[in-house]
């Protein structure tokens, strides 16, 4: 596909708290066994889109674990392929703003080599399953110069960027600050690259901090047309803890699961070899999700366990989410947990969090 992908995974996510402490936001353990940026990888791979770029700033040395070569996506290559831009720093950022177009604005001479007419955009934290093949499609059918994905499935209070679009999706405005009223973007544009670019000399130009939101408004009085394609799937932006926990617990629903992973478009993710989930005499399971490599011997009900967990005799965890190689000790008693990976909570332990308040344990932590 004619096609090059950038990827944000630079995201400082201050309102994840701990959860990204030893991470940037985009290798956030997600579902059991995924990180979130395998979804917009996995999207381009499914897209047939070779080239991609993965921005990082800080905080970065798990996203390099995780990703390597990029050979899970099919994008080890010789000629193009993955490529991770390392952290930036100049003149150009600062006049473009610390955003999207600040940190383009960065690598602008890169952007103008780039051999493909078309770039897409994406956010590292969006769990979805974009089909970027139809994006691709109703851009060049509509002719627009900017393609923003977009959902009209909207939870009240959601801090998403709205876009206004009339009947036939093209967007007419798009509102300073909160909005209630629009679309909600997705944090995912299409365009050519000299579209591209002429939105980056629009924020150099003008001399301040300015989002990718500036520069759209700019080409709309510009007189470039910005189409709105609708995803019609599951899609979320982890943003907060609260997203995270609300997220994650919704994958224990069967809708969510069949939108986020279908068959059409797989979601590929790092190759790690485990067992299977090992379920002793005294392990109660109801309703969770269990990935390879854990052992059950307690009651756990409406949780996410990442690989290699371990839930000792006697233990009851509800409505937690434990993240990989972690052990929760016999005759622990959990509620509304998150741990992350490589806890210990010993035997005894009572913790009681609340679904708009989930109690939250750093990485590799004793309790």
């Amino acid at each position: 596909m004619n096609l090059h992908g950038i990827i944000f995974a630079d995201r400082l996510a201050p309102e994840l708290k701990e959860l990204t402490t030893p991470r940037t936001a985009a290798s956030l353990p997600y579902a059991g066994r995924y990180r979130l940026i395998d979804f917009p990888l996995s999207a381009m791979q499914n897209a047939g889109v070779h080239d991609v770029d993965v921005i990082m700033q800080r905080d970065f040395q798990s996203l390099l674990d995780h990703v390597g070569s990029g050979k899970t996506w099919d994008m080890s290559r010789r000629r193009g392929g993955l490529r991770l831009l390392p952290p930036f720093d100049s003149a150009d950022t600062e006049r473009g703003g610390q955003g999207t177009m600040g940190i383009l604005l960065s690598i602008k001479n890169y952007i103008r080599d780039i051999r493909q007419d078309y770039v897409v955009l994406c956010s590292g934290t969006l769990a979805a399953n974009l089909d970027l093949s139809a994006v691709m499609q109703s851009h060049l059918d509509t002719g627009a110069s900017v393609t923003a994905v977009c959902t009209n499935v909207i939870p009240p209070g959601s801090p998403a960027k709205r876009l206004i679009a009339d009947e036939n999706n093209y967007v007419t405005e798009i509102p300073h600050g909160v909005s209630d009223i629009g679309l909600a973007s997705l944090e995912v544009f299409l365009m050519s690259k000299q579209t591209l670019i002429r939105a980056m000399e629009i924020c150099s130009e003008a001399g301040c901090s300015c989002s990718h939101y500036f520069a759209l408004r700019a080409l709309i009085e510009e007189g470039c047309a910005i189409s709105a394609f609708i995803h019609e799937g599951y899609a979320k932006q982890i943003r907060t803890v609260s997203d995270y926990y609300t997220s994650s617990m919704a994958l224990l629903g069967s809708d969510v699961r069949r939108e986020l992973f279908t068959s059409e478009r797989p979601v590929n993710t790092k190759v790690r070899s485990d067992v299977g989930a090992y379920y002793g005499d005294s392990g109660k399971v109801s309703n969770c999700l269990i990935a390879d490599g854990c052992r059950v011997e307690g009651e756990v009900k409406n949780c996410l366990l990442f690989r290699g967990v371990v839930v000792e005799r006697g233990a009851y965890l509800e409505n937690c989410i434990i993240m990989q190689d972690s052990v929760v000790g016999a005759g622990a008693r959990l509620a509304h947990v998150i741990s992350d990976k490589d806890t210990h909570i010993t035997g005894g332990t009572c913790l009681q969090g609340s679904p708009e308040e989930p109690i939250l344990i750093p990485k590799a932590t004793v309790i």
